[in-house]
């Protein structure tokens, strides 16, 4: 395996540490937690405070998205693992401006009992926390079973909304009802074309047979719906737009923002090639692209493959998406 690596024991530590220096005008590391990046806006008074957090090796998720109107505080957690209960809270009270803290995460099983924790602790501080659980990882669940489903790259819509709402002086309860429409209003698929590998492994952690693909596959390397042989780009557009239209069911006339994220190995040609396709797909069935993204927002460490995230809108969250924003992974002029 040849990385870029000290001690692999050390790779998030550093990577923080880095990624503060780098975007030290942005952000800073919690003087009390390491494992706690926050914005420099955050803690502004009066302002609902906006918190998230999960597992590294998803860059520029989670970290690359704390900034002006965008999240405040980052809980990090190991490789592909939850932050501590610690560090949600000691982020919470970072982001706390007086006016409450909404929790914004994925859901996971070990996200959800730390924030859990964190927000008990919260309460004995006395700040109020709201949370909203991101679910829009179609093949995880089926939709009778929605709130079982895993949050995947929909959480970055959700944080865009929630921060922008929060911007705009509301209170905690509409922040997190703003938040919460968004991830209701996102769909997600991803499909791996090969593996990655935890550094303190150093193996793979999953297998992708050369000329197979895994449709549905988690940020995680969690397993897909199904194994197929390796298809064009065209093909695998056509089937990933297929799988999350069909289970939004939209009328025709409903416009859409669009996020085609790679997993961290995937060129970002291809990503272009595969959002050709998927944008004529939206138009045939009558859909229109609002706003589209493409790049590498939430990503897997060397995974091969993408993810295809859809937002329907309404006129309140073009507003909100249309928001200014400030982050190193997102910079965004409405």
């Amino acid at each position: 395996m040849q990385r870029f690596i000290n001690n692999p024991d050390d790779i998030v530590d550093e990577t923080v540490r880095g990624f503060v220096k780098a975007h030290d005008d942005l952000v800073r590391l919690d003087p009390d937690n390491a494992r706690v990046v926050v914005s420099r806006q955050a803690g502004t008074e009066g302002r609902v405070g906006i918190v998230t957090g999960g597992g590294s090796g998803h860059e520029p998720a989670f970290i690359g998205y704390t900034g002006r109107n965008m999240v405040d505080a980052v809980a990090v957690g190991e490789l592909f693992s939850s932050p501590t209960a610690k560090s949600f809270h000691d982020a919470i009270k970072a982001a706390d401006g007086g006016a409450g803290v909404a929790v914004l995460y994925g859901n996971y099983a070990g996200d959800n009992m730390n924030v859990k924790m964190a927000s008990k602790m919260a309460k004995k501080d006395k700040i109020p926390v709201a949370t909203v659980v991101a679910n829009d990882d179609v093949c995880s669940a089926p939709p009778e079973e929605r709130a079982k489903r895993r949050g995947v790259a929909g959480e970055i819509f959700m944080w865009k909304i929630g921060g922008a709402k929060a911007s705009e002086g509301a209170t905690l309860e509409e922040v997190q009802a703003a938040a919460q429409k968004a991830i209701d209003a996102c769909r997600s698929v991803g499909v791996g074309l090969g593996p990655c590998t935890l550094p303190a492994v150093g193996h793979p952690n999953f297998e992708i047979e050369p000329g197979k693909m895994e449709v549905g596959i988690g940020h995680h390397g969690e397993p897909g719906t199904r194994v197929e042989a390796l298809k064009t780009a065209d093909e695998i557009a056509d089937e990933m737009t297929q799988i999350v239209l069909d289970d939004h069911d939209l009328p025709e006339g409903t416009e859409l923002a669009v996020l085609v994220s790679g997993l961290g190995a995937t060129p970002v040609d291809e990503l272009y090639v595969l959002y050709d396709r998927m944008e004529s797909q939206m138009a045939a069935r009558g859909l229109k692209v609002y706003r589209a993204f493409v790049g590498n927002y939430f990503t897997s460490l060397e995974m091969v493959g993408a993810t295809l995230t859809v937002m329907a809108l309404d006129e309140e969250l073009k507003g909100l998406l249309d928001v200014d924003a400030e982050a190193p992974g997102f910079n965004w002029r409405g």
